[in-house]
């Protein structure tokens, strides 16, 4: 196959530089007795075109090729096709022999594992295993890609790592081991090789294994391996593994401790230290970049502080005097990375630089952080738990402190998804669920309280509830006494009444000749001079009693308080109108002095609420209550409670004005209240329609529109009816039903007068002002002018009265009153009389009849024409967002589409790819081109911006 030619441009470059050339390809075969490239002519009769298809299928599977080069191969002419296939299979005869068999090097490799325990090998021998592991490189990277295959399934990995697992010392610093490192390269050079690497559960861990070692090319070719996997989808978590194995395995105090030995320390040999130095910092640089670093700031900041914690800056510094480009593009890279961290943690505080050397200054940004928050407390918590930590010097004092770094290492680190970019410092720490419990814990907390309170609120209802039981018995039981007197007191009365008959036949006659007349027939008869209360002081009425009851049954105790009961009331008031009477007295519950006291200090105490006097200017005496109350004046104490109460108000001189004034006086500043905004509303209204341009521009193109549809039917108008704004909504479009010409009309206004189509901001009184009718306005109007007079009168009557009680204080309150509700009502007839000159001037503004058109008319084509507006343009707005959705999902479609074909293609050229060319461009550094690029532009406009000096010299590229 043709080779391939990297260009820079970053990762996403590197893959698809690596994976794919715009070059279709051309198969040609080298013999071996001549330096020139030469196309085998077929000797064979070529197939028919379905063999050969079939044939030359298998032929292109063997070669592992991207679905780009796949079609480029089948689009090839058959003549092609078959001269390919011939030169292969030439190709295959002459190669064929043992060593092209996967079975033959998966058998040396197994007796090099069993022979490494006897004796010392002898040179002959140990260049003989050398040649085996590069004959097995060469193969894995040359012979078709069944032998590849072959070899998996024959377990030839797990050959390879037992043997690198199981080395003595000798072989381990021994060129067989540089080899066997070169065959994972090379499988790893294949899709289904590299798959097959990165899949087995040991083989990354046992390729950092071979980092121990003092051979500088097998250092070399492990470190590209790793840092090339780092670049791999899910490849940097297994290398981050694989150095906290490689820390077990070679007894590091902390991880990365013998990478940053070998990158400070001098080999004595230029060429191999620098090749040492420059595959250390490429792979640091993948490390700290890829991976999660890619896109946590955090994690990048932690990574990067341990290799910090091992004096990696005072290294670098030192590397910058090897001089060379390679390296220094490295070497570069990590400080440009660094610095560019570093100054977005400092954004983070609104700090210039963070101090990452000074406890003081970092507790002062985090304190300054979280001062007057929610969080400050449990920093305070967090402090005084530090001090309590033990501090003697013993085997424990340290750990202490490990896990808590460790724990909020966890914290800063891990993700919502409860996984870890790096090897997780505590196992079974899942921070999301701990977060989780604990805001559970608070939401336990708050209904604990909450159903405490529940449950006092209930033992509360549950008290209540059984007294009203208890109550109810209580009642039941009474009830059920009542019934049985009742029932006792029928059956006396049904057997009595045979014996008692003549007697009540007497009683009946006597009461029948003692007819009573009415009192409207008493004036001028005789009965008028007539005083029945005198012949009672001279009769013997006990006597009188004794001798009409001679012919009735002497009457029992109970009949004796029964009877008490039932003439112990007297009542002249209509029955109904008593009761209601008795309903108001109890939901007023002041006794009936209290209620005369309240009524003749005009309520200064606010005892009667405004709609309790309502109810009582129902139950105002009339004069034939009044008389018939005072013939019965001597019988205060059997009045029913009705008829005491009128009887007691009836006393209050001018009862019913005095009521009427103090209801007034309380309704009034409720019914002034409820006018203004009436009143404002119509002025602002009529003001706003008058003097709005916007509505003016509207009005504009509403008539230009008009003018325009209706040409040559009505001529032009030079002005319309503004009821005919509603009927813009009622014109349909000829090509959508949906659209009216209000909706097209919005769209022309947001286009060519932007502020045309937001009028409404300038017409905000007018939906208030369709509500007034003014009609009902000045009839508010008029009952406050006449009730204001009917207080005035009184005022004079009460004023006229020659002796007044001290109690009585009308005539003070009233006089205030009377003073401040005058000028307030003045102000209010002013206000309407204003507001009816607007709003005529707002009639003769658009030409409306001033006699016919009330302000809920005008102004109610305005709030319907700005409703009908609103939902037009809400139509429109939702109509646009609907359209752009659609285009939107149809183009997340497109990209969904077109990156699925990406990813499909990137896979597939992935799959066909070189894993040299990326351990190429990794050592190079061309992978990072693209990130030092950026990075140097915003270094570029930082100094441009801030004159370079307000910046820290970090490192020498600061400088």
């Amino acid at each position: 196959l043709a080779p391939y030619k990297l260009s820079g441009g970053g990762l996403s470059s590197l893959f698809s530089c690596c994976f794919k050339s715009s070059e279709p390809p051309e198969i040609t075969y080298c013999h071996d007795n001549t330096t020139t490239m030469a196309v085998l002519e077929p000797t064979l009769p070529m197939p028919p075109p379905k063999e050969l298809d079939s044939i030359f299928t298998e032929l292109v599977d063997e070669l592992d090729l991207s679905e780009e080069h796949r079609a480029a191969m089948f689009a090839l002419p058959a003549e092609k096709k078959w001269q390919i296939y011939c030169s292969k299979k030439m190709e295959a005869e002459e190669n064929k022999g043992a060593t092209s068999w996967p079975e033959y090097y998966i058998d040396q490799l197994r007796s090099m594992a069993a022979r490494r325990t006897l004796l010392a090998l002898e040179d002959e021998e140990d260049q003989g295993r050398t040649k085996i592991a590069d004959g097995l490189k060469t193969a894995l990277r040359t012979q078709p890609m069944r032998f590849v295959t072959r070899f998996i399934e024959l377990d030839g990995l797990s050959c390879i790592l037992n043997f690198l697992k199981s080395m003595d010392y000798e072989t381990t610093e021994s060129q067989v081991h540089t080899s066997l490192i070169g065959c994972i390269k090379a499988l790893m050079n294949n899709s289904q090789g590299r798959a097959h690497v990165l899949g087995h559960c040991e083989s990354i861990n046992i390729i950092a294994q071979s980092l121990s070692t003092e051979n500088i090319k097998t250092k070399v070719a492990v470190l590209e391996i790793l840092g090339a996997v780092c670049l791999v989808p899910g490849g940097h978590r297994k290398v981050l593994e694989a150095m906290v194995h490689y820390q077990k395995f070679a007894s590091e105090r902390t991880r990365f401790q013998n990478l940053l030995t070998d990158l400070d320390r001098s080999t004595g040999r230029y060429r191999d230290e620098v090749n040492l130095k420059t595959a250390i910092m490429s792979f640091i640089n993948a490390v700290l970049s890829q991976g999660a670093g890619e896109t946590s700031l955090e994690f990048r900041i932690h990574l990067r502080y341990e290799f910090l914690m091992l004096g990696i800056q005072p290294v670098i510094d030192k590397l910058h005097s090897h001089d060379n480009a390679t390296l220094d593009r490295h070497l570069d890279f990590f400080e440009m990375l660094r610095n560019e961290d570093e100054l977005q943690m400092s954004k983070r505080f609104d700090a210039v630089h963070i101090e990452t050397k000074s406890a003081s200054q970092m507790f002062e940004l985090i304190k300054m952080k979280l001062s007057h928050t929610e969080a400050y407390p449990h920093l305070l918590s967090a402090l005084q738990h530090c001090l309590m930590m033990p501090y003697k010097q013993s085997s424990t004092t340290r750990q202490y402190w490990v896990l808590l770094d460790r724990i909020i290492q966890q914290l800063v680190l891990q993700t919502d998804k409860g996984e870890n970019p790096d090897v997780a410092p505590l196992e079974d720490f899942n921070v999301k669920n701990i977060v989780r419990m604990l805001v559970k814990e608070d939401e336990v907390k708050q209904w604990k309280e909450q159903a405490d309170k529940m449950r006092k609120e209930h033992q509360n209802l549950q008290q209540r509830f059984e007294k009203k039981e208890r109550e109810c018995e209580a009642k039941n039981k009474e009830k059920e006494d009542m019934m049985a007197m009742l029932n006792k007191m029928k059956e006396k009365l049904e057997r009595e009444s045979n014996e008692h008959k003549q007697a009540k036949l007497q009683v009946a006659e006597l009461s029948a000749r003692l007819q009573q007349l009415s009192n409207n027939k008493i004036q001028g008869t005789i009965w008028k001079d007539i005083d029945d209360l005198k012949v009672f002081k001279v009769l013997d009425l006990e006597e009188f009693q004794r001798t009409f009851s001679a012919y009735q049954k002497p009457q029992t105790a109970e009949d004796d308080q029964s009877y008490a009961k039932k003439v112990k009331e007297l009542s002249v008031i209509d029955g109904r109108r008593a009761q209601n009477c008795n309903i108001l007295l109890l939901r007023l519950k002041l006794t009936n002095e209290e209620i005369r006291n309240a009524i003749l200090t005009m309520d200064e105490q606010e005892d009667l609420p405004k709609d309790m006097l309502e109810q009582l200017l129902k139950f105002i005496p009339e004069k034939s209550d009044i008389e018939l109350l005072e013939e019965h004046k001597h019988e205060l104490e059997r009045m029913a409670k009705a008829d005491r109460f009128l009887y007691d108000m009836s006393s209050i001189n001018h009862y019913q004005q005095r009521l009427q004034s103090l209801y007034f006086k309380k309704k009034f500043a409720e019914r002034v209240a409820e006018v203004k905004p009436k009143i404002k509303a119509l002025s602002l209204a009529s003001r706003e329609v008058v003097q709005s341009r916007t509505l003016r521009q509207l009005l504009e193109v509403v008539l230009a529109f008009g003018n325009y549809m209706n040409k040559g039917q009505r001529g032009n108008a030079y002005g319309f009816k503004v009821s005919s704004l509603n009927k813009i909504a009622d014109t349909k479009s000829s090509t959508d039903k949906n659209i009216t010409l209000l909706h097209y009309m919005i769209t022309v206004l947001e286009k060519k007068y932007p502020k045309v189509a937001t009028f409404s901001e300038e017409l905000q009184n007018v939906p208030e002002a369709a509500k007034v009718n003014m009609t009902e306005l000045e009839k508010d109007i008029g009952n406050l002018r006449s009730g204001l007079k009917s207080v005035e009168a009184e005022l004079r009557y009460q004023e006229a009265q020659s002796s007044r009680s001290s109690a009585n204080k009308f005539v003070s309150v009233v006089s205030q009153f009377i003073t401040v509700a005058s000028f307030s009502f003045s102000d209010v007839e002013e206000s309407l009389t204003e507001a009816k000159e607007l709003f005529g001037k707002a009639l003769r503004h658009f030409g409306e009849d001033m006699s016919n058109m009330q302000p809920d008319e005008f102004f109610g084509i305005f709030d319907t024409f700005l409703t009908s507006f609103s939902e037009a343009k809400q139509d429109n707005d939702n109509m646009a967002r609907r359209k752009e959705e659609e285009e939107r999902r149809a183009l997340m479609e497109a990209q969904l589409k077109k990156e699925r074909e990406q990813k499909a293609r990137k896979a597939n050229e992935e799959e066909g790819g070189e894993f040299d060319d990326l351990v190429s461009a990794l050592r190079s550094g061309e992978v990072f081109d693209k990130d030092l690029s950026k990075m140097n532009r915003r270094k570029q406009r930082r100094h441009n911006l801030f004159d370079g000096s307000r910046e820290r010299p970090l490192t020498k590229l600061d400088q």
